[in-house]
């Protein structure tokens, strides 16, 4: 069942308190399958897929990762699992669950329908539904996903590069990062997470890969330190309206990076998709080439 985008009605009650907000998210969520328990007890009750589990969990805070000025409450919500879902991509794998937790500042209840105007959404998208979460109040809006998926064979993970491994990308860099400095919420607002290409690079024999949250500059020198190795990076695509240094050190983009080894087997793996632009080497040693030092890290 799809999700009851259209039942406004019951978030009349939003401006109340949790109770009446948790009852009207239970009509608004789709029901479980049968012998599955979602939103409404203590806890989800699933049937776990038949081979890897994969966990992840991501979260948004208002005037961190958005300015609400500038995007919507929709948008915040579809990002905040968009972001999960391309975690779950970058290890090839496919979203199957999600939960989520809202802070709600005081005498801002009505927030919840667009939020969940967008998290639903996005959970319509990519097939990942809701089954659970909390609602609690706070300072600042704070939205928490959890999410479960699964992947066919084995998982890639950041640390399997070896030297010799091409370096690719799965698409154009730099957008999210130029749109922000413009002041516009443009391709930062719903960012797209590439399961079917993270499943053709496993399929390709991907040998580790990651997602762009951070910036091509910092995620890609982590996957190189989990791998062990050095990378050597040469042209790199960049994104409409953006300059190199966006597509080099911005974030936001959650495009996929990945080594492989075999050349061919990606062409045919991506055969129907966007094909993924070659960016560098992986060589051996620690020494990162071709990159400035930069990238999104929080502060404390």
């Amino acid at each position: 069942m799809a999700y009851g985008l259209g039942h406004r009605p019951y978030f009349s009650i939003m401006n109340g308190d949790e109770i009446g907000a948790v009852e009207a998210l239970a009509r608004r969520l789709p029901p479980p399958p049968a012998g599955e328990t979602w939103i409404g007890d203590d806890a989800a009750v699933l049937r776990p897929p038949g081979g890897v589990l994969l966990l992840a969990a991501d979260t948004m805070v208002e005037g961190v990762h958005a300015d609400l000025g500038v995007t919507t409450e929709a948008d915040f919500g579809y990002k905040v699992l968009a972001r999960n879902v391309s975690d779950i991509a970058a290890m090839g794998g496919r979203p199957l669950h999600a939960v989520v937790t809202v802070v709600v500042p005081p005498g801002r209840g009505a927030l919840l329908e667009p939020l969940y105007d967008g998290i639903g959404a996005a959970a319509e998208q990519y097939a990942c539904p809701v089954v659970g979460g909390d609602l609690t109040s706070g300072p600042a809006l704070v939205v928490t996903v959890a999410i479960t998926g699964t992947v066919d064979g084995e998982p890639v993970l950041r640390s399997g590069a070896r030297p010799g491994d091409t370096v690719f990308v799965t698409g154009p860099l730099g957008g999210a990062a130029a749109d922000l400095r413009a002041g516009v919420a443009g391709r930062t607002a719903r960012p797209v997470a590439r399961v079917a290409e993270g499943g053709a690079a496993r399929a390709a024999g991907a040998t580790a890969m990651i997602d762009l949250s951070d910036g091509l500059a910092l995620d890609l020198r982590r996957l190189a330190a989990a791998s062990g190795v050095g990378v050597a990076v040469g042209d790199v695509p960049v994104a409409e309206g953006a300059t190199v240094d966006d597509a080099l050190t911005g974030g936001d983009d959650y495009e996929l990076v990945f080594t492989a080894g075999d050349v061919d087997a990606v062409a045919a793996a991506f055969r129907g998709l966007r094909p993924p632009a070659a960016i560098g080497t992986v060589v051996a040693g620690g020494e990162v080439r071709g990159l400035p030092e930069g990238g999104w890290r929080h502060r404390w």
